[in-house]
């Protein structure tokens, strides 16, 4: 698969991952941008030991995790200030944003889970891209699952 065939097939899933991480558009494009800079320049390394799904998606979480790394060594007076939200025009649209703030609300650990949950990666994948057992990865999804039912019912309250 050339690189170009990685970028077209991935590029979606990485933003969105990112975009649960960040959740701040701009941050997650630079962020993607970022892991398909790495993902060009580790290319020839690639083994083959897992899908390249699976490689690419760890790239983007190590890439996401050290962002945030970096974000809450910052003063707080130095962090940048939040832009403002677009104008969300559809419900749709206001549910999906809401379930972005909510995953960012997670625990690091929870976000990735259920970012790669969201993109139809296998437990079996995730367990292996997080470094958890299976069983481990089935019960923190079901958890996270009803974290996030919680928060929307409360929202809609």
């Amino acid at each position: 698969m050339s690189f170009e065939d990685i970028y077209k097939t991935y590029w979606q899933k990485v933003f969105r991952l990112c975009m649960g991480y960040v959740n701040n558009t701009d941050l997650a494009k630079d962020l993607t941008q970022e892991t398909f800079i790495k993902v060009f320049q580790q290319l020839s390394k690639f083994e083959n030991k897992s899908s390249i799904g699976t490689w690419i998606f760890r790239i983007a979480s190590n890439t996401c995790l050290r962002q945030i790394q970096k974000e809450n060594r910052m003063p707080k007076s130095e962090l940048p200030l939040e832009m403002k939200e677009e104008i969300i025009e559809t419900s749709i649209e206001k549910e999906l944003q809401f379930l972005y703030k909510c995953i960012s609300d997670l625990q690091e650990i929870d976000r990735i889970i259920i970012s790669l949950n969201l993109e139809g990666i296998t437990q079996k994948e995730i367990a292996k891209i997080i470094g958890l057992s299976e069983g481990n990865i089935r019960v923190k999804i079901h958890r996270i699952k009803g974290k996030l039912i919680k928060k929307f019912k409360k929202n809609e309250q």
